[in-house]
């Protein structure tokens, strides 16, 4: 689709917190969400190079919105809003099928059933004022095209950060855990339980302790053991980690030593 309406009164109250430029990414964001009617893809990589996200201010607006407004699912990130949105308009579509069915079958009684069905499917939507139709064919079952949140446990905050602190305790403690950190590690828990096919909440904190602070712990550049005569070592902390590119680089074990 190439058009959708904006609510400014709803969207300045969803948004009073965000920066200049993460309006930007926010709205480029939707803007795809709603051009492909379809959640956003999960290959983060791809998503910031196609959004022209390119220095460390833009990815860190980036991550925000991420946090904020979208849901990580087996399909994609997904956004509540615009998928009622485009099941809003699926159905106005669909109604405007029928009815212009309906006026072709009273006023052309005598017309061939095939010529009349190729017609009126041809121009629907011309007849009657209402929002434009999608790119994609309206589906037999429309619940189907609304992605669905996958049936995946609360991340477990608290037993991540003692793991984290039981594998890793050279690294720096985590003191305070902040709404940005929770929103951080709450993606990265879905992102886990879709990418990896967790069972539960046990075999997700299983994945934390055994795939991923075992794997940090044996980083050398990770845990501070790389020295440079130009710079001081590096210590990750848990919310480096848990940033999405930080993040994919470890469990495609790039620091692997």
């Amino acid at each position: 689709m190439h058009y959708y309406q904006h609510n400014i009164g709803d969207y300045r109250k969803d948004t009073g917190h965000l920066t200049l430029l993460e309006h930007g990414i926010y709205r480029q964001l939707l803007d795809t969400y709603y051009t492909e009617e379809s959640p956003l893809t999960t290959d983060l990589n791809k998503l910031m190079r196609s959004h022209s996200v390119r220095n460390a201010d833009e990815v860190q607006a980036f991550e925000n919105v991420l946090n904020d407004f979208f849901k990580l699912t087996e399909k994609g990130y997904v956004h509540d809003r615009c998928d009622k949105e485009l099941e809003k308009i699926y159905g106005k579509s669909e109604s405007a099928r029928a009815s212009a069915n309906a006026r072709w079958a009273n006023r052309n009684k005598d017309i061939d059933a095939n010529a009349m069905q190729t017609q009126s499917e041809g121009n629907p939507i011309g007849m009657l004022p209402i929002n434009p139709i999608p790119n994609n064919p309206i589906p037999n079952n429309l619940s189907n095209t609304i992605y669905k949140e996958s049936k995946i446990p609360p991340c477990p905050h608290s037993e991540i950060i003692n793991i984290y602190h039981e594998v890793l305790p050279e690294l720096p403690r985590v003191v305070s855990w902040n709404k940005t950190r929770e929103g951080y590690l709450k993606q990265r828990w879905r992102q886990m339980f879709v990418e990896f096919e967790c069972k539960d909440t046990e075999d997700g904190l299983d994945w934390f302790r055994n795939d991923f602070f075992v794997f940090v712990k044996g980083s050398k550049f990770l845990t501070g053991k790389v020295v440079s005569k130009d710079r001081k070592p590096f210590l990750a902390d848990l919310e480096w980690m848990i940033k999405p590119t930080n993040f994919t680089k470890i469990i495609e074990r790039k620091y692997e030593n």
